[in-house]
This record gives structure tokens, C-alpha cells and sequence, in this order.
């Protein structure tokens, strides 16, 4: 998420590029037959630790061939390796393939075309790929987690709206769609892990909050209602099964799960959000987006639970503050009414996407379907003008008036 970011703001093709390839890799290797995400891979292979990924100087001239000096020199491969064994500390042959310069810097200094330089590392690239294909992989954790999921669904969604792919969103709801029909028990509640055809463990809040995050995130990036009634439906779960009506905030665990001494809270933001963290700005989103105060209310409370150790050391609660920022505001309801495949509709919605601006949400109406006023009753007044795609650009449901033209648009977004 945080290089599709960085990528809306800056537009360099770097950053696209760590996420296209990073998407390629959980695609090919972490993906189950059904769509889902597994946990993750082991770092070992044959009892060694990265010997799938690892290469040596001779391996390389041998399979790229006599053009192997530039390979080698943009990928800092060293004949006694760069690879260091963890436990000796010492170098055993081996490298890691890495790129210590852009390739436009590299162009500048070997005088060499970008696009050529390019081309010669893909071919490189292809060969080495078939060769370690044919080795003993790594052992993969093929559990099913629906927080990883989530996180996973909400970065696929977000890069398929701000790349403009449909293929991530696919992927996205592809995810999402496993996880609502293979890990729910009876009553619909969320299930926390799947494996070999077998869902179990009561969620927690994690399980709840980041896929309530991917199913809004997938909603806003092909507005199908399904997703975002099931957004709904499910944090109505959590707040009934989570949330201290005293305090204020989410527990970890559900008021009928294991019975335990204490029922504790998380909201620090390590490599891996909080739930609290993630489920304050879903009620924020959620609230913007269905006009229920109440949500948003509660929102806030979470912010009032933790503010005390908060305030010690803000940096450590990274994506309370994102809750915060959004909460304080500006913030923006924005509703676009068009016909869902026209042109201009689809034209207003990217010039849309290609903006920075996370404090906002983003509804769509079609011009002959008044389903999204049943979920957001305050867009029944909205309206299409001379059929054209129209925007509604509001705060706290004040509206500006309704434009047919991108730029009006965007420039309304900045006040």
C-alpha cells in the first residue's frame, strides 16, 4: 500500500514497479487454487538457509553466456559472494541479486540506452528464473489466515484502482469471496483459519477489522454494493462481539470466546497495524459512507481509550494516527452518478484515482439503479445533470455544487 502511495503522489514507475513485482511473486507462489493467500514461505531449502535464491559467479556466466560482465556488475555479484552464513558471519560463494543504483542511473554510467538496459536484465532475469525453477523449493505455510487476507485484499483493491488493472481487483474479490463462503461458521461470524478444507478458531479482532478494510477497499474500486454490504454486515459483528461499552475500543477476543483472565486490548502499530487502529478508520469510512453518526462516534471513542499512551510516543501508533488525520479532517464524501461503462463516467472516476487524497470516500450511483440509497439514503437527492457523469463533492454531507467537470472536480478536493 505504501508503494501504490507513493506512486499516486510522485507518479515514479519504480514504485509501481516493486508492487507489480511483488504481486507477481505472492501470485505465483503464495496463492491457493481457490484465490486465497498463504501464510508465507520458509526461508530454508535443503537444510540451508536462502539456497533457492542464492547464486554463484560461475552459475551465472554460465547460463547468460558472454554477455554475463554486465549482469554481474549490475547486480553486485562478487566472485567469493556477498551472502554472509549467519552463523560463521563468513562468505561462502554465494549472492544475493541486488541493485544498488536506479536503472537510469545505471544507463548515465555505462552510457547505455534505458530501454535496452532494461530489455538485456529481463532476458537475464528470464533465464536465471527457469533455472532456479527446476530447483528443491522452499517449504510454504499453506495455512489461510483472514487477517492476512485482509491486509493482503486491501493492497490488491487499492493498486487495482490507482493502477487502473482490473486483473488486482479480480484477485482481490477472489480472496474476498473465498474467505465469505469457506470461513464463516453458522451465524455468518468470521472463522480465523482455514486449511486442508478445514475453517476454525474463532476469529479475532484483527480477522474482523482488516477484512472489513479489504471488502470497503474492493467496493471503492469496482462499487460493487456486495462488498460493502458485507463490510457492514460484518462490523456490525465485531462491534456486537468486540466492543467495550464501558471504555470504549475493541477487545482481542470476542465476549464468547476463551474464557480468560483478562480480555485484553491491543492498538500498537508494528509491521502489522492494530485491529483498534484499523477498525477506527473503518468506522470513519463506514459512517461517511452509510450517514450513521453512531459509527462515527464510536470511532472516536477509540481514539479517547488510547490517547493516554498515544500521547507518550505517537510514532508507534502509525496507523491510529492515519484514523486520527482522518477524523480531525478534512475529509470529503464524494458521489459520482453516471452510467456505469460511459466514457466521461469512467474518465471522472480515474482522474479521481490519480490523486492523492486519502481522506475521503467514494460512492457511485448508476443513473438507472437507486440500490446504493438504501446503504447511503443521503444520495437519493443526488442526480445525473443532462445525463452527463456528475460529481458531488461534499463534507459532512454539505454538498458544493454538482459539476460535470473533472477539473471543478478535483479542485473542490483541495479546499
Amino acid at each position: 500500500i505504501a508503494y501504490t502511495e507513493a506512486f499516486q503522489v510522485t507518479k515514479n514507475r519504480l514504485y509501481k514497479k516493486v508492487v507489480e513485482e511483488t504481486f507477481d511473486y505472492v501470485k505465483r507462489e503464495l496463492t491457493s487454487p481457490e484465490g486465497a493467500f498463504y501464510c508465507g514461505e520458509d526461508a530454508d531449502s535443503e537444510g540451508e538457509e536462502g539456497k533457492f535464491y542464492l547464486w554463484r559467479e560461475d552459475e551465472i556466466r554460465e547460463l547468460i553466456g558472454g554477455d554475463a560482465d554486465l549482469f554481474i556488475k549490475v547486480f553486485n555479484v562478487e566472485r567469493d559472494g556477498n551472502f554472509l552464513d549467519e552463523a560463521t558471519h563468513k562468505r561462502r560463494g554465494t549472492n544475493i541479486l541486488y541493485m544498488r543504483k536506479t536503472l537510469s542511473e545505471l544507463s548515465n554510467e555505462l552510457n547505455m540506452d534505458e530501454a535496452k538496459l532494461q530489455r538485456y536484465i529481463e532476458k537475464c532475469r528470464e533465464k536465471l528464473f527457469k533455472y532456479r525453477d527446476k530447483r528443491i523449493k522452499p517449504s510454504k505455510d499453506d495455512k489461510v489466515l483472514t487477517d492476512w487476507n485482509g491486509l493482503m485484499i486491501a493492497s490488491l483493491a487499492i493498486a487495482g484502482r490507482v493502477f487502473n488493472e482490473e486483473k488486482y481487483s479480480k484477485d482481490a474479490k477472489r480472496a474476498a469471496d473465498f474467505i465469505i463462503e469457506h470461513m464463516r461458521d453458522k451465524d455468518g461470524r468470521l472463522l480465523h483459519r482455514y486449511r486442508d478444507g478445514e475453517a476454525k478458531i474463532k476469529a479475532n479482532i484483527d480477522d474482523y477489522a482488516f477484512f472489513v478494510w479489504g471488502l470497503i477497499e474492493i467496493y471503492e474500486s469496482t462499487f460493487e454494493l456486495k462488498y460493502l454490504r458485507y463490510a457492514i454486515d460484518i462490523n456490525n459483528a465485531l462491534i456486537k462481539h468486540f466492543w467495550d461499552d464501558k471504555s470504549g475500543g475493541f477487545y482481542f477476543t470476542p465476549d464468547d470466546g476463551e474464557e480468560l483472565i483478562v480480555r485484553k486490548k491491543e492498538v500498537y502499530d508494528g509491521a502489522i497495524p492494530s485491529g483498534n487502529s484499523v477498525a477506527m478508520l473503518n468506522l470513519l469510512r463506514l459512517s461517511k459512507m452509510t450517514n450513521n453518526i453512531k459509527l462515527e462516534e464510536m470511532a472516536l471513542s477509540i481514539g479517547r481509550a488510547f490517547s493516554g499512551v498515544v500521547k507518550k510516543t505517537p510514532s508507534a501508533f502509525s496507523q491510529l494516527m492515519i484514523a486520527v488525520d482522518f477524523s480531525i479532517g478534512p475529509s470529503y464524501e464524494v458521489v459520482v452518478v453516471g452510467e456505469p461503462d460511459k466514457m466521461d463516467t469512467l474518465e471522472m472516476i480515474k482522474n479521481l484515482r490519480d490523486v492523492f487524497i486519502p481522506n475521503k470516500v467514494v460512492l457511485f450511483r448508476p443513473i438507472d439503479s437507486k440500490d446504493i440509497t438504501e446503504i447511503a439514503p443521503f444520495t437519493k437527492y443526488q442526480h445525473s445533470i443532462d445525463g452527463k457523469a456528475t460529481a458531488y463533492v461534499c463534507r459532512n454531507y454539505t454538498c458544493k455544487e454538482p459539476t460535470t467537470d473533472v477539473t471543478v472536480m478535483l479542485k473542490l478536493l483541495q479546499h
